[in-house]
């Protein structure tokens, strides 16, 4: 649903997690490194990868962009920089440290039942890749939701920054969600910091505009979310946005029936973007992207003061 930044609020420092570290994972293990890094460990994952597709979309892209490249990077991402400062500001805990306090207290399932680390990371990992296509339904479901997540889709053009461009509020709801899933679940803090940062690169991926051969996309939408896979549900069509909900991985749209192989007009053709935001300065400008929730699309505002 919405991306999972990589940088933690202060109160989840590296010490913070070095401290911890040792008193949940012991002897030096992959669990205790990845708790004790967690913070480099995101951020390093995300910029490689970031850099990675956008190269990707200037050697090989898949369509051609009708807007100002610069402009949307710098409002996508003063956007994204917006929802960090939001989190800091208002969230105390994010999941990695949400596991570590929930088994501090033994809350949460795994916390109460004797399985394998490796099993309650399977089970943790698809438990919130699950909870994320659910609620990325949720939010096309419910009017005051999707008011928030139309700033996502309102993007008339579709790259890697669009990973990235998600209101600040709708962050803060899905992190809410996303926590009472951890400390329900009692899901290793290992398993979440794993799952964090595939899906901030699945993200990353499933946004770019480049061409993925056509086998080796059919291939890997089996399992996971691709570039044209994703590119569908951001179709200006209301049919074609309200299929493909995975975010990473793939079964649960085969699973819902709410898969759709290919856009009608097809991916070079098909319009992206919502048809109600046409102007690049209202579906772009930062300033726009924050009220967009909180006021009217152009068309029911013009139709208001027609009355």
């Amino acid at each position: 649903m919405s991306f999972w930044w990589p940088i933690p609020p202060r109160i989840l420092s590296p010490e913070c997690f070095r401290n911890k570290a040792h008193s949940i994972y012991v002897g030096g293990t992959m669990s205790d490194f990845f708790v004790s890094h967690e913070p480099a460990i995101r951020l390093a994952c995300f910029a490689v990868l970031f850099c990675f597709f956008a190269s990707l979309e200037v050697l090989k892209p898949r369509r051609a962009k009708s807007q100002s490249t610069a402009f949307r990077w710098s409002n996508n991402a003063a956007l994204f920089f917006v929802g960090i400062l939001l989190v800091r500001a208002l969230v105390p805990l994010l999941p990695a440290a949400a596991a570590i306090w929930a088994q501090d207290r033994s809350l949460g399932l795994f916390n109460h039942v004797n399985i394998s680390l490796f099993a309650q990371c399977v089970i943790t990992f698809l438990a919130l890749d699950c909870l994320v296509y659910w609620q990325h339904r949720l939010f096309h479901r419910i009017p005051l939701l999707w008011r928030i997540h139309r700033v996502h889709h309102a993007d008339g053009n579709l790259d890697v920054t669009s990973a990235l461009r998600f209101h600040p509020v709708e962050i803060v709801i899905s992190l809410a969600f996303k926590l009472a899933a951890v400390v329900l679940i009692g899901a290793p803090a290992l398993a979440v910091i794993v799952f964090e940062i595939v899906l901030n690169g699945g993200a990353l991926f499933s946004h770019a505009n480049f061409a993925l051969p056509s086998a080796l996309d059919k291939t890997l939408r089996r399992v996971v979310v691709t570039p044209d896979f994703h590119r569908l549900h951001h179709s200006q069509s209301p049919k074609e946005s309200n299929r493909n909900f995975g975010f990473f991985i793939s079964w649960w749209d085969y699973l819902f029936c709410s898969y759709q192989a290919q856009p009608g007009l097809g991916h070079v053709d098909m319009k992206i973007g919502l048809a109600e935001y046409s102007s690049l300065q209202q579906a772009t400008r930062v300033d726009k992207m924050l009220a967009m929730p909180f006021i009217d699309t152009p068309a029911a505002a013009r139709e208001k003061e027609s009355r």
